[in-house]
């Protein structure tokens, strides 16, 4: 009798578990890097901090300010991303969303965690140019922060250390795990017939970076694009000084691809059908080139509208209206 209690426990909680996990992403996903065990008071302070200009120097730029829900949590309404005093970045703010899958983030990979990919646009003088001993003042300064800080950290303070796990929180929750593909493969919805022919396309011609479900495998690459001589941006090498690692980016998703163009690194297309004359006309040969790309992408005219009829099945709209991902309210 005993023994079966204890079975039927262990079923509960099993069950328990999968309503959990699938309710979070869907059984056929990876599993992800991080611990998705989320507390609700530092997610609700992490939000609050994301649309919260009080992080930048003068309280002009938040996060929001270049990662708009309403456009997958990037922007579209220029290539590279604008900051403090008006100022112009060098690169597109990358969408955020699936976080928990990556390990390293940017377009370089300079962060290892999402703790230490926060300090980069706060910190930086282009974008938000804040610093920490100032933003903490500020937010001591305030009693809604003292009463959030303290709800989610059972303590009576207000430190970078837990300014940063906030906001990482936050930025786990944004998961895109509903789109028609992702219907498709539960089994809930059809793809057309020109989707379906799509999808055989993707498969044979773009599944080796673009890897399913997550449709990256957010590795480094180049891909072939000539260089910006403006910006002379060397990607990752910039950061590690490795002539191998020249022109390298980290692969984006192309899921919610509707929302989060322009496209590249540096912004530099404004269509899907911009991207597919690169990858058919445009590659620029680099001994860092991705192998898949040395030969180009060939595609007709219809094979490459029915691709782009594929690729418009990644987007994700219930993500980027979700209510809890919006601005909270005071």
């Amino acid at each position: 009798m005993k023994k079966a209690a204890v079975s039927f426990f262990l079923l509960v909680l099993l069950c328990a578990f999968n309503l959990r996990r699938d309710s979070l992403f869907p059984d056929y996903w990876p599993e992800p890097r991080v611990s998705l065990s989320l507390d609700s008071q530092k997610i609700a302070l992490g939000r609050f901090l994301f649309y919260d200009p009080i992080l930048s120097r003068d309280s002009s730029v938040s996060c929001e300010s270049c990662h708009s829900p309403y456009s997958s949590f990037t922007h579209i309404d220029h290539a590279l991303s604008h900051g403090i005093d008006n100022q112009i970045g060098t690169r597109n703010a990358p969408a955020l969303f699936n976080l928990a899958w990556q390990s390293h983030f940017m377009w370089d990979g300079i962060a290892n965690s999402l703790q230490e990919q926060n300090t980069q646009p706060i910190l930086n003088p282009i974008e938000m140019d804040g610093d920490m001993d100032f933003i903490i003042r500020k937010l001591k300064r305030s009693d809604h922060y003292r009463e959030l800080f303290a709800k989610a950290f059972r303590v009576d303070a207000i430190n970078e250390a837990h300014l940063l796990e906030a906001l990482s929180e936050f930025q786990l929750t944004l998961i895109s795990a509903n789109s028609k593909y992702d219907q498709v493969m539960a089994g809930k919805a059809e793809f057309n017939e020109m989707e379906r022919k799509g999808y055989e396309i993707f498969k044979t011609r773009c599944n080796s970076c673009h890897t399913e479900p997550l449709f990256s495998t957010y590795a480094f690459a180049n891909n072939g694009l000539p260089a910006d001589t403006a910006l002379n941006d060397l990607g990752r090498y910039s950061l590690t000084l490795n002539p191998k690692d020249s022109f390298l980016f980290k692969i984006p998703s192309l899921r919610n691809l509707k929302y989060t163009f322009p496209y590249m690194h540096d912004g530099r297309f404004t269509s899907l059908y911009q991207v597919l004359d690169h990858y058919q006309f445009g590659i620029a040969f680099s001994t860092t080139l991705a192998p898949v790309l040395k030969n180009g992408i060939h595609l007709s005219s219809n094979e490459r509208t029915e691709l782009v009829a594929f690729l418009l099945t990644l987007s994700d709209e219930a993500f980027v209206f979700k209510p809890e991902h919006a601005a909270p309210r005071n």
